[in-house]
């Protein structure tokens, strides 16, 4: 059962790949769809007998990798956090399926469409079911790729060109970073398990290594590699720019990667592996940091995005931030829970955009819509629930986990613990603000677009409707009861599936914290909704005259253009990567010294010398035992100036003094 779980989406994805022309557009989403249901059934009997009873499972499925030192098995560990993480990521998945049917059903591409989704969601659960880092890698790989392919999916579009590659660029980067903290667990514990790992790292918190010549803790070193590469998952602040860029992908796309599948991978990692980051406090602090600067910063740019999706991605961006600098708190299960509520409700934001975009048009522009309240009402009421569970308004399913991660960061009575809480209230504000602009600019405000697109605008019973109703349920309703059993004071839901100390157990103090500060996010996030709707409703003009004014124009520019990070990238390190890449990389190192020292200059060389040992053959007896008694002599002399200077002189000046002679032997060739 727990198999088919896994390679259920697997297989929709081959038969969809593989024989979709033959299936055609029906049969192939019928397939998949199917697939993904199956799974999501699965799913919910694994929750029950997994994290309900307390039945951990474990399953070996073959031998990958057997050798001496390493071995590595296919095994699948389903304990409490797997069968949540499944349980989310099949049913944001199978819901985006099934929108899918009817946002795509105008393309002809449709089945290699199906097919690309299931094979991201199979990778998705490779990666949270995997028992080991390697394994976790292949997922983790797998995702990245297919987030690839279907970014650019549409790839006659110079734009969804460049934010694939954008985005397959950046994460290698956090990839790369990944793999070393793999390697370094593999060459110092022998093992790459996750239950080995966590058993020896007690005995190894102490133990120093030598990396770039300096002088690190094994733990901390471990902590800081396979934290940065959650970065470049999660898109934490510094490689988060390809995450709003992945918005030129269809609609589905952008709800599948942003809800509860591969930027969510970077936490779920942190979560797993908290065995080791509860020995490395250094690289806790410095998640805390930087979760919480991505959770301002993302939402301070997000204020004066114009793009309907953008904006919704960079909000993702900020509870990211929240979710991580959860995780460097050591509230590890508050962040996995915000994870699972944020997956709902984003999903339903998304795909409400999405059902937007496809009522005027595909007009993505917020400052060319307005005025749709009456002619979407449906889509109206989903993208306020969502919007509203977004922002943490009482009683819906955000203000459970957003409102309670922020508790306990104050609850922690730390510097970190203040400054994550402040910046993290700061951002509820600015959440609610630009949530409501979003709101007032698409819904309320007078009417800005083409008649001919708005007039025809109007909501459909069709896929695209049915799954905005059922994913506003879990919107409303999942956080008020699901709080008590995830992350409820006593509740023991997640067992040995993460570690925390309970030195840095803070769950009561959290309760006791003066009313002011635990009623500061809710109130601020009120002020933010209140203020963005007067200010957009009466008071645009005040915000045009504003916003043309000198110092306004400074303001919206910093924040429009993303507080220039993608202009530093660009011309800081782009341009000079590129530069030394043609001039120094290619001409001078690849096509010079490796040609010299290669083919070219050996050719040329040995040509040189067979050409001057062609002239030497006279055909006279007395000239060849000549050179032979030359030859020999100089053979002697060599081997015993070697045996008088093999102590006294290193060996490495006779290397470079052959070469230095080498170059300068062509250098006079060829002048």
């Amino acid at each position: 059962m727990y198999l088919i779980l896994v390679f259920a989406p697997l297989i929709g994805s081959c038969v969809a790949g593989l024989f979709g022309r033959y299936l055609g557009f029906y049969g192939s989403s019928l397939i998949t769809t199917s697939c993904l249901f199956l799974s999501l059934l699965i799913s919910v009997f694994a929750f029950y007998e997994v994290a309900l009873t307390g039945c951990f499972v474990y399953i070996k499925l073959s031998t990958w990798i057997s050798s001496e030192v390493l071995n590595v098995d296919w095994g699948f560990m389903f304990d409490s956090l797997t069968v949540l993480m499944c349980c989310v990521v099949t049913f944001i998945s199978s819901l985006v399926h099934l929108y899918s049917t009817e946002y795509m059903s105008h393309d002809p591409h449709l089945p290699r469409f199906m097919s690309y989704l299931s094979l991201f969601t199979f990778f998705m659960l490779i990666l949270v079911t995997a028992d080991n880092f390697l394994q976790m890698f292949v997922g983790w790989e797998g995702v990245g790729l297919c987030s690839y392919l279907l970014i650019n999916f549409w790839f006659i579009r110079i734009q969804a060109n460049k934010a694939a590659i954008k985005a397959m660029i950046i994460n290698r980067i956090g990839d790369f970073s990944l793999l070393i903290g793999i390697l370094l667990i593999f060459v110092y514990y022998k093992s790459i398990d996750y239950a080995t790992v966590a058993s020896l790292t007690p005995f190894l918190q102490s133990f120093k290594v030598t990396f770039l010549n300096m002088k690190f803790d094994l733990i901390v070193l471990i902590g800081i590699f396979l934290f940065l590469g959650a970065v470049g998952k999660s898109a934490q602040l510094g490689l988060h720019t390809w995450l709003p860029d992945a918005m030129e992908g269809p609609t589905p796309v952008s709800a599948l990667i942003h809800a509860a599948t591969m930027v969510t991978a970077g936490v779920f990692l942190l979560a797993r592996s908290s065995f080791i980051y509860e020995y490395a406090n250094v690289v806790l602090c410095f998640i805390t940091i930087l979760g919480s600067l991505t959770a301002f910063c993302a939402s301070t740019i997000g204020l004066l995005q114009n793009d309907l999706k953008r904006v919704i991605a960079y909000s993702t961006c900020s509870q990211l931030g929240y979710m991580v600098f959860a995780c460097g708190l050591s509230n590890y299960s508050a962040g996995i829970f915000h994870l699972s509520n944020h997956a709902f409700f984003k999903a339903l934001l998304f795909l409400s955009a999405g059902s937007i975009i496809h009522a005027v048009n595909d007009e993505q522009d917020m400052r060319k819509m307005g005025g749709l309240k009456k002619l979407i009402p449906f889509s109206y009421v989903m993208v306020v629930i969502g919007s509203l569970a977004l922002i943490g308004f009482p009683y819906l399913t955000g203000f459970y986990s957003k409102d309670l991660i922020l508790e306990l960061s104050y609850g922690k009575y730390s510097y970190f613990g203040y400054f994550s809480y402040y910046l993290g209230t700061l951002g509820a504000f600015f959440t609610a603000f630009y949530s409501t602009r979003l709101l007032c600019l698409t819904f309320l405000s007078i009417p800005a677009g083409h008649r001919t697109v708005i007039g025809f605008a109007k909501d459909q019973l069709n896929n695209i409707t049915i799954v905005l109703g059922i994913l506003a349920i879990p919107s409303i309703f999942i956080g008020f009861y699901s709080k008590d059993l995830i992350v409820g004071l006593g509740t023991d839901f997640f067992k040995t599936a993460i570690y925390t100390p309970l030195n840095n157990v803070n769950s009561f103090d959290a309760e006791f914290v003066v009313w002011f500060y635990k009623s500061l996010p809710v109130n601020l996030s009120m002020l933010g909704v209140f203020s963005a709707f007067f200010l957009y409703t009466y008071f645009f003009k005040f915000l045009f005259l504003l916003k043309t004014s000198f110092v306004g124009k400074k303001i919206y520019n910093f924040f429009n253009r993303k507080w220039f990070f993608d202009k530093i990238y660009n011309e800081l390190f782009g341009q000079f990567f590129f530069k030394f890449g043609y001039s120094v990389s290619y001409k001078f190192v690849d096509r010079g010294i490796f040609e010299i020292l290669g083919p070219t200059g050996l050719t040329i060389f040995f040509s040189k010398i067979a050409s001057n040992i062609h002239k030497m053959q006279s055909g006279y007896l007395y000239h060849f035992t000549f050179s032979i008694l030359i030859s020999i002599t100089s053979l002697l002399l060599i081997r015993k100036l070697w045996l008088l200077f093999n102590y006294s002189i290193d060996y490495r000046i006779f290397i470079l003094f052959s070469i230095v002679f080498f170059f300068l032997l062509n250098f006079n060739e060829k002048k």
